[in-house]
């Protein structure tokens, strides 16, 4: 059963329009200095079709500005689209902004049941889940305080658990968990898991990608308002990490400008393994080469490599004070290289480099997402056969076959 129909949704938004054009705006107008500005039309979302089925967890991905929240603005009725339309079939609960929802002269208390009744419950079932919202916020002794006073990460607390609690069909999240602690956010996405399970919609915004994949089925990737893609997660997911991050090779470093104090700073960087640039295979080696500028020379530097996988999950982490060969003192322009070899261990895929430099403790720069490496299947084992790729590193381990020993007794 579809829970949620959009077809030829389109939400059009004029910049530089005033909302009222009220006797104090024409008479302000008289008195401002140089040409009148004719509003711009701009569509926010164009051509949207999809279906959403009923249970189903879907993430909606895309850069800042791809229209994902006035989608779910659409979705929860905030928002009116300029054309096409959405049927939704189902009580719908949003927590899209901090505070949605909540009135800030009332209580948390008074708010939990104003909520309950915006979503057509009656009193009765929102005192059944009183106790239960207030056990998950972790609020007991603030329930009576005006939301006014409360911080943004309580707010957010209250506004999931009551949007969690009280029996939506269709549960919309924004990226507004992005504002509670680690073990809240950790909580809250258990809680869309037991939601899910028990045959609700979800429909989760989110620019982590490793909550999303772990949470969600299925996935709708927005760009410049527009779908781009919609389907299994996985593949979403893996399509839009493809065209946010750059491409592998020598010129396929890119930055930002410096992140930090500049006292010193990336100026290149190149992935390889053997002949191949960009790219390196499974059972290989690897080498990653940077090069740097300085504002003094010497320079006590510390020069740190990350490397994330295609989820954005941090797999390893090489420092160069943990090798106590290298000086303490580097030149003031110059490159340094860090080699994995023989067993790379990574299985194939596309992974990141992140750049981290530092003097004595401080970030001179810092540059995430810096080139992107293509790792291609090898005979990591050397048994002529190729890797396996359902983990993210491979290990030599040693296999025994313990045979039982005599009487059947098992060996000790």
């Amino acid at each position: 059963m579809t829970a949620i129909t959009v077809r030829n949704l389109g939400k059009q938004y004029r910049l530089g329009a005033q909302a009222h054009d009220t006797l104090r705006d024409q008479l302000a107008g008289l008195f401002r200095r140089g040409a009148k500005r004719e509003p711009q039309e701009f569509w926010a979302l164009k051509d949207v079709n999809c279906d959403i089925e009923k249970g189903d967890i879907v993430g909606v991905i895309g850069r800042n500005g791809a229209g994902k929240s006035t989608l779910l603005k659409i979705l929860s009725q905030i928002t009116e689209p300029t054309e096409g339309e959405v049927r939704i079939r189902g009580r719908v609960a949003s927590l899209l902004e901090v505070g949605t929802g909540f009135h800030p002269e009332l209580t948390g208390r008074e708010n939990v049941f104003l909520n309950g009744a915006i979503l057509g419950m009656t009193r009765a079932e929102i005192t059944r889940k009183f106790d239960e919202i207030s056990s998950f916020a972790e609020m007991d002794t603030f329930l009576d305080t005006p939301v006014k006073h409360y911080s943004s990460g309580m707010t957010t607390r209250l506004a999931f658990a009551v949007a969690a609690h009280l029996e939506p069909e269709i549960l919309i999240i924004d990226e507004v968990l992005a504002v509670g602690d680690a073990a809240f956010q950790k909580k809250c996405l258990g809680k869309m898991g037991e939601v899910a399970r028990a045959g609700r919609t979800v429909i989760f915004v989110s620019h982590n990608m490793a909550a999303v994949t772990s949470l969600c089925r299925r996935g709708i990737y927005l760009e410049q308002g527009r779908l781009k893609a919609i389907g299994p997660i996985e593949e979403i997911t893996a399509t839009y990490l493809r065209d946010a991050l750059p491409s592998g090779g020598k010129s396929g470093f890119r930055r930002a400008k410096v992140r930090g104090s500049g006292k010193v700073f990336f100026t290149d960087l190149t992935v390889g393994s053997g002949d191949l640039e960009g790219a390196a295979v499974c059972g290989g080696g690897l080498k990653i080469r940077m090069a740097y500028e300085a504002t003094q020379d010497p320079v006590a530097a510390e020069f740190v490599v990350n490397i994330f996988d295609g989820q954005q999950l941090r797999l390893l982490s090489l420092d160069t004070l943990t090798d106590t060969s290298l000086p303490q003192l580097f030149p003031q322009v110059g490159w340094i290289e860090v080699e994995i070899a023989p067993d790379f261990s990574f299985t194939p895929g596309r992974y990141t480099v992140e750049l981290v430099a530092r003097i004595n403790g401080e970030v001179g720069d810092h540059v995430p997402g810096a080139l992107e490496f293509e790792v291609r299947d090898g005979d990591f084992f050397g048994n002529g056969r190729k890797s396996c790729d359902t983990a993210a590193l491979l290990v030599k381990a040693r296999w025994k076959l313990a045979a039982p020993a005599p009487g059947g007794r098992e060996p000790g």
